[in-house]
Parts: structure tokens; sequence; C-alpha cells
């Protein structure tokens, strides 16, 4: 008989790891989920659905649904090509601007499926394809989101100032509008985030030879390398037009949705709502503060921002769930094309590249790593 192989049996810490990396993993998919699956049925508790149904099938210009579709993808070609710039600062050769695009097609494809995860998968494409460190490649990705913060709280701050009387109703009569500014005016806020960050750098100051936090510390390194090109890279000034142009792009979505409707319709032709355009505002604002929360996509939660923004403006419940709906279901339709193509792409390249090293090893020359 043969003897049969003893395997020594898993070290309770090993297992225990394991057990949590995967509980872990299991809350980062299960929350989203169940935060998008519990706002949707609330939402849907909340309106008529059987009059959104009818506002949908007969009140709807679907023209501008599609050139709400046709910003959507024009905003991530922008994107990509935005990245490209930081990309090349950090010292990652220049890619081909379909490739800069694809990267950001299949990002905002994936984060449909679950939140963030599209970034990482931008962050190890490239890197893969370019044979670069992924610590910088998330340096670039951290830039690129610190740009979109930057230009979130300028319009927040010009959204407050210009759409003061609005702001003020939310603030004063809804109780999440109290609890906002509730929140900013305790104390207790600040004395906790500097309690924090005391924590964090008497940590570092403690530990800071230990292989852990010595770790940490050169991949925080190069992750700010590759966030700091954004103070002394190329290109500067034409990075400063795309990030508007992107910014741009997502006010034109809700805005020309708001033609596609005849209860925003009318917002459009009225000068004390300078023709659409400060509601419009408020209703990007409000949608783009939602996706703070994770979902999948923005689901629920740009749901319910945007028909509270809405509300300000005396739209009804159904009207403005109709509105998101369509709005949401469209831009996801937008999005899913995009990650099709982007899938597409990469294949077709990924084929090519495999024919290249074929045909060179056949040759008797050397391959070396496409760009």
């Amino acid at each position: 008989m043969t003897p049969t192989t003893q395997h020594p049996a898993p070290q309770p810490e090993t297992t225990q790891r394991k057990w949590s990396h995967t509980i872990a993993k299991a809350i980062k998919i299960i929350a989203p989920l169940c935060i998008s699956a519990g706002l949707v049925i609330w939402l849907f508790h909340k309106v008529d659905i059987k009059q959104v149904g009818t506002i949908i099938r007969e009140g709807v210009d679907w023209r501008f649904i599609v050139a709400m579709m046709v910003v959507t993808i024009l905003s991530l070609m922008i994107r990509g090509i935005r990245w490209g710039i930081q990309l090349r600062a950090a010292g990652i050769p220049r890619i081909p601007a379909t490739a800069e695009c694809v990267s950001i097609f299949g990002a905002y494809a994936l984060n449909l499926v679950f939140p963030y995860l599209g970034e990482a998968w931008r962050c190890v494409y490239i890197t893969r394809r370019e044979g670069c460190k992924l610590s910088t490649v998330v340096g670039t990705d951290l830039g690129d989101r610190a740009s979109d913060g930057i230009m979130i709280l300028a319009l927040i701050i010009f959204t407050m100032s210009i759409a003061r009387p609005t702001i003020d109703r939310f603030l004063d009569h809804y109780k999440v509008g109290e609890t906002i500014a509730g929140v900013w005016a305790d104390g207790m806020i600040w004395v906790w985030a500097g309690v924090a960050i005391v924590l964090i750098a008497g940590i570092e100051l403690l530990f800071r030879h230990t292989r852990f936090i010595s770790g940490i510390n050169a991949s925080v390194k190069r992750i700010w390398d590759g966030f700091a090109v954004l103070f002394h890279m190329k290109g500067t000034l034409l990075y400063i037009v795309l990030t508007f142009g992107i910014w741009t792009c997502y006010f034109l979505k809700p805005y020309l949705c708001f033609y596609a409707f005849p209860f925003t319709r009318e917002m459009l032709v009225t000068p004390a709502h300078s023709w659409g355009l400060l509601p419009g505002l408020v209703v990007f604002v409000f949608g783009s503060c939602s996706m703070i929360v994770p979902s999948n996509g923005g689901l629920g939660p740009w749901n319910l921002a945007v028909m509270f923004a809405l509300s300000l403006y005396g739209i009804g419940e159904s009207d403005a769930a109709a509105y998101t709906i369509v709005c949401w279901s469209f831009e996801s339709l937008a999005l899913v094309m995009a990650g099709i193509f982007s899938a597409i792409y990469i294949m077709v390249s990924r084929k090519r590249l495999r024919q290249s090293e074929a045909n060179d090893q056949g040759q008797g020359i050397s391959a070396t790593p496409a760009r």
C-alpha cells in the first residue's frame, strides 16, 4: 500500500484570518446591496408605482434621454484622457487615448456591480498593461478623485451662495437639513477629528521602525508621489480645462433630463428659476453628494437625493420618482454599453498581442511588452 500523505492541520490563526477576510469581503459586497435594496423598497413603498409607470409611458421625450446618454459617454472619455495626463506625469509611458477611455468605461461599468470595484480594476488594468507599480497608479487615481472632491466642495459653496433661499428652506424645514446643520455646529465632531489625528500621529511616532509601519509608509509615499503629480505635472492647464469639461457634462445630464418631462420642463421657461439652471444645479449637487453612500451605481441614495431636491421646487413624489428612475436606468444603460465596449477592446488587444508574440517567436525575435 502506498502510504497516505499527512497534511498538517491548518493553524488556528491562519483559519481565523481566512474567516475574517471572508467575512469582511462578504460585508463589503452585502452592505451596498442591502443599502440599495432597502432604499429602493422604501422608494417604491412611498410613491404610486402605477402613476409612475403612466408618466414614463406617456410623458417622456426620449430624444433628451438619448442626448443624456451621449453626454454620459462623453464625460467618461474626457475623464480617461485627463487621467492619462496624470499617468504620464507619474512616469508611466503614454498609452493610446482609446485605452485611457477604456480604463474608465470598465471602471464605471463595474461600479454598477459593486461600489469602488471599478477604481481597483482600472488601477490593476493600467499596472498590468504597462508593468508599473500599482501604488503609483493608485496615487494617480487618488489624485483624480481628489480633483472631484475639490470640485464638489466648490459646487456646494457656489450653490449655497446663489440658491440660498432653497438651501435655507432645506435646512430649516426638513429633519435631514436640521441634522446636517446640527452636526456642523456641534463642536464635538472637530474634537473627535483631532483625537483621531493625534492617535494616528502617535502610532506613527512610536512604531515607525517596525516592518509593518515601514511598509505602510513606503506604500503611502508611492501613493503620495502619484497624487503629487497634480502640483508639478506638464499639461496642468489642459487638466483644469478637462476637469471643468467633466463636471459640465455631469451638470448637463440632469439638466437635459429636465427637457424630457413636462413637469420639469416648466422650470425651463421660468425666469425665477433662471430658466432651469438653478434647479438643475441644486439637483446636480444633491445627487453628487449622495454618491458618498456606498451603493450599486448610486441606486437608492441618488434617487432619493434627487427626489428630495426636486421636491424643493414643488415636484410631486410620483413625478420625481419617474424622473429618477428613467435618468438612472438609461445612464446605467450607457455605462453598461461602455463596459461592453471596454471588454471587447481588451479581448481584441490581448488577441493581437498574442499573435504578435507568436509571429516574433517564429521569426526568432524576442518579444517586448506592447504599450
